[in-house]
């Protein structure tokens, strides 16, 4: 089994409390019948989530997300993930126990935001 396989499935498994309750509320199609993965890799980088119907990731940030170093990767992550079509949004752990409602409605913003920008470009 490949290292990345191998990661994957380690943050799967052990992954934060935050991660736990935000893919019980995306597995299984409960979002508007998308299909979401968990821990999924896209070149070198592992995104908590990912619509690949949609070509969106949600990445949920803890503490070390808010460091220089953090940042510093989140920004390249991003950037190549850009490149590669893949609109990322960010929440914090927290919002995920404390606003899920609102948390499930800035990813429904997030997918109609990204229709209607595809439409604009045919």
């Amino acid at each position: 089994m490949s290292a990345q396989k191998e990661l994957r499935r380690r943050l799967r498994t052990y992954g934060t409390q935050a991660e736990a309750e935000m893919w019980l509320m995306l597995k299984g199609r409960q979002l508007d019948g998308l299909q979401w993965r968990r821990q999924f890799s896209i070149g070198s980088y592992i995104l908590d989530f990912y619509c690949p119907s949609e070509k969106l990731a949600i990445e949920l940030d803890g503490e070390d997300h808010y460091t220089e170093i953090g940042r510093r990767h989140d920004e390249k992550r991003e950037k190549y993930l850009s490149e590669q079509g893949i609109k990322v949004i960010r929440f914090e752990n927290k919002l995920v126990r404390e606003l899920p409602e609102v948390l499930l409605e800035a990813i429904r913003d997030a997918i109609k935001d990204r229709t209607i920008s595809f439409e604009e470009q045919i």
